[in-house]
């Protein structure tokens, strides 16, 4: 047998990411919110007419690769700056070359990485700078901008908001860096599709995550006369994956999401564990199964437990702070709470309900004693005529029709006796009964 290395052509040290990142737009893979055909990003990146930004997103979402395109395309002088080894000595340094460089007619483009460890300070550095056009400054960041960046000077940057890459945009990438001359381009790397969709589910939309783990894979395949193979054994060390045949777009996922939520709408929480778990083995995205979760609390569970939705969105928020594989006990948590708790579907009913008047009636006009009457001619036209203030009755409640005429007596929510909903059951029929009255109780 032949034995070929993967570095018979030219030594090369830097990582595959490194190698493939791309030097024009046109090799950017994800982001079509901003770099679409006619998105504000793409014009100004392609009229180098950049103006004082700021990059926000998880990691691996192409944040440092746009500020590396951006120094390709720019006219201007490119200063990449690292908040991590960056002191204000150095700032003020970079500073003064570019208002020297300003008086010359030269811009300068200040790409500030991980903008989010300079302290308020160093920050307020770049402020008298970037007021007097000095410097049109890039910065990225991982964290909220709002808490992380003065205000001062956030308030002098367009935000842009970078989101995990999707699965289609990740394989897409892996197949450019096998085919790419600076990647596994002359390698004969024999992947399968199936194993590329595994290794893009299992980066959870970070690609620099995907690329090293390609590069693992490929390091790690069979090596022959026709090139090198990743067999399925060698990618299950890399993702620590048992099951690589999870299609997250195909009728798995369906069933596996189908038999999660039913499991929970029957109170198993053993079942509803388990089919998360399969979930999430097979490298579903954990903010996927968290916003299921999200609806299920409001669909299933409703008001018999107003706790549930809280549950359910905190369980989203540790997800997105924390990550896997640390996020799976707080799924767990929230899981097992959703199963236990009362079940009503009372609150979806009545949304499904409105839903169908909204395509079968017309749409009626707002009551005019509904309607605000913030100047002249709307009083003149009777708007808020009649409209009685709820708070200016002892019993918080009034007669007032708040229907449209054809909808006058439509019911939509009807309240079940399950857990906290046969409380809220008891106080709708109490306040119909007072409104079928001509005179109130003293209360409720």
């Amino acid at each position: 047998m032949e034995q070929l290395t993967l570095f018979d052509d030219r030594e090369r040290t830097e990582p595959l990411a490194a190698r493939v990142r791309p030097t024009d737009l046109k090799d950017f893979f994800g982001q079509e919110h901003l770099l679409g055909k006619g998105k504000i990003l793409r014009q100004l990146i392609e009229k180098d007419q950049i103006s004082s930004m700021i990059f926000w997103g998880p990691p691996g979402v192409g944040k440092t690769t746009l500020a590396s395109i951006i120094a390709g395309q720019t006219k201007a002088e490119f200063i990449n700056f690292s908040a991590v080894t960056s002191g204000i000595k150095e700032i003020k340094d970079v500073m003064n070359t570019a208002e020297s460089r300003r008086r010359m007619g030269q811009r300068t483009v200040l790409f500030i990485d991980e903008i989010h460890r300079f302290n308020k300070a160093q920050q307020d550095a770049f402020l008298p700078f970037v007021e007097k056009g000095s410097i049109t400054l890039i910065g990225a960041t991982t964290e909220n901008p709002s808490f992380e960046v003065n205000s001062a000077l956030l308030s002098r940057c367009k935000v842009f908001v970078l989101k995990e890459l999707e699965e289609k945009d990740l394989v897409k990438l892996l197949k450019y860096a096998i085919k790419s001359p600076s990647g596994f381009g002359g390698q004969r790397v024999h992947i399968a599709e199936r194993q590329l969709t595994a290794i893009a589910a299992f980066s959870n939309g970070d690609a620099r995550t995907a690329l090293n783990t390609l590069e693992m894979a490929v390091l790690n395949g069979e090596i022959s006369r026709e090139g090198i193979t990743v067999t399925d054994q060698g990618l299950e060390q890399c993702i620590s994956r048992k099951s690589l045949l999870y299609d997250k777009n195909g009728e798995e996922h369906y069933n596996l999401i189908s038999a999660l939520h039913k499991s929970m709408r029957n109170s198993d929480p053993d079942a509803a564990v388990y089919w998360m778990s399969r979930m999430l083995e097979g490298g579903e995205n954990p903010l996927y199964i968290a916003r299921r979760l999200i609806r299920f609390a409001s669909e299933d569970v409703g008001l018999a437990d107003s706790n549930a939705l809280q549950v359910a969105v905190s369980a989203y928020q540790a997800c997105h702070f924390l990550g896997m594989p640390e996020c799976d006990v707080n799924l767990t948590q929230a899981v097992i709470y959703l199963s236990m708790a009362p079940k009503s579907n009372a609150v979806y009913r009545a949304r499904e309900a409105c839903k169908e008047d909204m395509k079968n009636k017309k749409a009626e006009p707002v009551p005019l004693i509904l309607r605000n009457a913030s100047t002249k001619l709307m009083k003149e036209l009777d708007y808020g005529k009649g409209y009685e203030y709820a708070h200016d009755t002892k019993e918080k409640l009034t007669h007032m029709q708040c229907m449209p005429d054809s909808l006058k007596d439509r019911t939509y929510y009807f309240p079940t006796d399950q857990g906290e909903e046969k409380q809220v059951k008891q106080r709708l029929e109490t306040i119909k009964e007072w409104k079928k009255r001509d005179t109130s109780p003293d209360s409720l």
